[in-house]
């Protein structure tokens, strides 16, 4: 009899696929090798479906947004907005399940992401303004921000050149709260990544400054995945890169190969699928009970973490009233008063300046 855990990630597997095939659309193979890991992370991280823009939550942010399949299964796992109903619909017109990540229509996506290598460059900005925001606001006696980022990234995205600009200046800054997990599955779009893709990615990162993890057999071994988490929360001076060797389409008839990248799984396919996970062959996005109810247990100790931050909050705004203030005008998302105040000021009698020089004095 499979564990809880194993019963989940074969639960969040059968999601992903059942609304790729129901679109007859999207991409089947990352949720299949990314599963046991996306459980782990979840697991690990603080949030509140109720509550999803609490400020001081740890963000997920899909660097490879074409398997947002996995993504759209946890939130509906874990009862935030989107349902079964919002699975069926995926990839269709004005649906909350578009066929990428969109931060405007779905609670629980921080980011829209799909142009690889964006997202982890939306997660080293994230990791940024977390640290600025304690940097200004924690005190030694009140901690308010102490957030993680975790983002997955693909082959493709760490072949983009926007992502190593972004790595290299995580590494600069020691953003130790950012954990990056690379799916490295080998395979792409065109087959085998060694037909454009060799180098040494654990040590090109090392190059950058961080702290590198790998966990060789990551398809099934969640004990390892989970060590790797709890190693990389140690870093005091390094962001993380945890390499996951997975297979792509872990247990479909077409494993391991770049037909099971960007296209529905075939019915015979599926059904051997969920009948190794012990599941009805012909019942589709299937939740067991007990699935639900481990995941509950989970939001339920969020939820009390949460309460608790929030009676530190309102210590905080006692002892110190002015930053107090501050950081409520900010949750409420208002700009100061008098900024208008500040902006310069420009007339068609002034000299000629060079853009870059009009960015410095608007941003800076």
């Amino acid at each position: 009899m499979p564990s809880l855990d194993e019963l989940t990630i074969s639960t969040i597997r059968g999601l992903s696929v059942d609304a790729v095939s129901a679109a007859n659309s999207g991409h089947p193979g990352a949720p299949l090798g990314l599963a046991p890991a996306a459980h782990v992370v979840w697991q690990k991280m603080k949030f509140n479906p109720k509550d999803p823009n609490w400020i001081n939550r740890d963000r997920f942010v899909l660097s490879n947004g074409h398997a947002c399949a996995l993504l759209y299964s946890l939130l509906v796992l874990y009862k935030f907005e989107l349902t079964v109903d919002d699975l069926k619909q995926f990839r269709q017109l004005g649906s909350k399940t578009p066929g990428h990540p969109e931060a405007t229509d779905t609670a629980g996506v921080e980011v829209t992401t799909g142009p690889l290598g964006q997202g982890i460059s939306n997660a080293v900005g994230i990791a940024i303004a977390q640290k600025q925001f304690a940097a200004t606001y924690n005190k030694p006696d009140i901690t308010l921000s102490d957030s993680y980022v975790y983002t997955f990234v693909g082959d493709g995205c760490l072949m983009e050149g926007v992502s190593s600009e972004t790595s290299s200046l995580a590494g600069h800054l020691q953003l130790n709260n950012l954990i990056a997990f690379w799916d490295d599955n080998r395979i792409s779009i065109d087959g085998d990544t060694a037909v454009s893709f060799t180098e040494n990615v654990p040590d090109r990162y090392r190059a950058y400054g961080w702290n590198v993890l790998e966990v060789p057999d990551a398809n099934t071994n969640i004990e390892a995945i989970a060590a790797a988490v709890d190693e990389a929360k140690k870093s005091t001076d390094k962001p993380t890169l945890i390499r996951l060797v997975t297979t792509i389409g872990y247990g479909s008839l077409k494993q391991g190969s770049h037909d099971v990248h960007g296209s529905p799984l075939k019915p015979d396919d599926i059904k051997q699928l969920k009948k190794s996970w012990g599941f009805k062959e012909d019942v589709d996005f299937f939740i067991p009970e007990e699935v639900s109810e481990y995941l509950a247990k989970h939001v339920s100790e969020n939820q009390k973490v949460q309460k608790e931050w929030e009676a530190k909050l309102a210590e905080y705004k006692k002892k110190y009233p002015t930053e107090g203030a501050e950081i409520q005008r900010r949750l409420d998302g208002k700009l100061p008063e008098g900024w208008k105040e500040y902006l310069p000021k420009y007339t068609p009698a002034d000299k000629p300046l060079a853009t870059r020089k009009l960015i410095y004095w608007w941003f800076c």
